[in-house]
């Protein structure tokens, strides 16, 4: 396993965004879980949809961006380390775009509680 991410590691680039990507998600759990107790028992989450009951989601709905944004963390490593071999400048691509939704993530999360509280 440790030789499926060597070309990764390797990378300067790659490296510090997928690292600086799973420190800004764990950040933001660590944001929401700090906060939790505080929240009320529905949070405007589903902003894209009519006003209304339709954009509210349980408190535990918080916790969504976060994991949606590691899963697409994991997707992108490991896509990230296949594909490396051959064209280097699209892991690359994908580390920083990982980056990139890790930190609008955290914004958003920043933001919701912030609107609630």
């Amino acid at each position: 396993m440790k030789e499926f991410f060597s070309d990764i590691r390797n990378d300067k680039i790659t490296q510090r965004s997928f690292f600086g990507s799973i420190f800004i998600i764990f950040l933001s759990v660590i944001y929401i879980l700090f906060y939790y107790s505080n929240l009320p028992p529905f949070i405007p989450l589903y902003n894209q949809l009519p006003w209304g009951e339709q954009r509210l989601a349980s408190t535990s709905g918080i916790l969504i961006p976060s994991l949606l944004g590691f899963v697409i963390f994991v997707f992108n490593l490991i896509l990230s380390s296949i594909i490396y071999k051959r064209v280097p400048l699209i892991s690359r691509m994908l580390s920083i775009t990982t980056l990139l939704i890790a930190i609008l993530t955290f914004l958003f999360i920043i933001r919701t509680v912030q609107i609630v509280l």
